[in-house]
């Protein structure tokens, strides 16, 4: 393996760590991710070979926000919402070909949310959630081969989101009901372990050479649900909020990849990038309780790579928090009073990635090599 096809692979291992990664708060129902985690890798192999990546994440959701505007009394009092996110994807890749792969992601999370409201607004404890998430399978197609794509590639890649994670996650909960008891009931939306619905999800990714040692990357997904509700209860007293909707889900990221080649195996990376949840779905309805609205992101991120095996860190810090209006929202406002739910962001997340590239085995005479 030449040096410039390093630098190529250190610089895709990277950039396509990214999509593994979820949204930073309650605007996302649940870690959530496209295929393009490990998809990138693909361009790398060559046919018949595999490549095995583990990715970690983990975000403290806490600053409350209600549109674009921070709510910091929440913080001063005490009230605010705290969860903590742990997330890790077994995430399995294979290139049939030069220009067709497929994947594999596996998703297992454990998760935390300390929070007064949800326990008599007296006293602060914690719910969880942990198990197995929402299973996604896919594949891509490069679309240049050869010396075409010696300068750079696209790819463009079609997947499925199957609801394998439990949706209707239960944890106990404190001072309910006029005694002030405990109960077991469905954990909030932003920590249920998956969302019900079969997802479609479309990805593209790309990487193209600028000048020498630099590089252009960008990526992203959009996954449509169709399914409205699930039908797990929120525990919440507006009617038309008392069920979890099922929503579309997004990510689009860009920016540079540096190689250095007196650093052997070392790459940096600074980029942009923006997700979230909208407030209407492309396809079905859009009822049910969501917490919509997105953040952008700056996101600087490093690589090392020692032989087959790579591992890369990004860590996005937020720059722009937004939690939109939903359509429950909408529907209970009135000319003289404005309803806008609130939600929590993380300021950063930690995102790493190990991957291991495993070569195909050449066939002699004497057997396999």
């Amino acid at each position: 393996m030449n040096n410039f096809t390093k630098i190529i692979i250190s610089s895709a291992i990277l950039i396509c760590s990214y999509l593994s990664a979820n949204a930073q708060g309650c605007v996302a129902i649940r870690q959530f991710s496209g295929l393009g985690n490990a998809v990138g890798q693909g361009n790398m192999l060559e046919p018949g070979e595999w490549n095995v990546s583990a990715n970690y994440r983990y975000f403290k959701s806490f600053r409350h926000f209600r549109g674009s505007h921070e709510e910091p009394n929440r913080i001063e009092d005490g009230t605010e919402v705290i969860n903590h996110q742990h997330g890790l994807d077994i995430n399995i890749s294979y290139a049939f070909n030069e220009r067709i792969y497929g994947i594999v992601s596996l998703p297992f999370q454990y998760n935390e949310r300390s929070s007064l409201y949800e326990h008599g607004r007296t006293e602060r404890h914690t719910t969880y959630s942990k198990g197995f998430g929402d299973m996604r399978i896919g594949g891509g197609y490069w679309l240049l081969s050869g010396e075409k794509a010696k300068k750079g590639n696209t790819a463009i890649g079609l997947g499925l989101k199957f609801p394998t994670g439990d949706y209707a996650a239960t944890s106990t909960f404190y001072n309910q009901g006029t005694e002030g008891g405990t109960e077991v009931k469905t954990v909030d939306q932003s920590i249920q372990l998956g969302d019900g619905g079969t997802g479609i999800i479309i990805d593209f990714q790309g990487l193209w050479n600028l000048k020498g040692t630099l590089f252009w990357y960008y990526d992203g997904f959009y996954m449509f649900s169709p399914k409205e509700t699930n039908g797990t209860p929120t525990n919440r007293r507006r009617e038309n909020e008392a069920i979890m909707s099922v929503p579309d889900q997004y990510a689009l990221r860009t920016g540079l990849f540096k190689s250095f080649t007196n650093i052997h195996g070392l790459g940096i990376s600074l980029g942009g990038r923006v997700e979230g949840i909208p407030v209407h779905d492309a396809i079905g309805g859009s009822e049910g309780f969501r917490r919509p609205g997105y953040i952008v992101s700056v996101e600087p991120g490093i690589s090392y790579m020692k032989g087959n095996v790579t591992g890369t860190l990004n860590v996005p810090f937020a720059l722009i928090r937004n939690r939109t209006q939903s359509v429950t929202d909408i529907e209970n406002s009135t000319p003289d009073d404005v309803v806008h739910g609130d939600a929590a962001f993380a300021d950063y997340l930690i995102n790493f990635t190990l991957a291991v590239r495993i070569p195909k085995k050449i066939t002699s005479p004497f057997g396999s090599l």
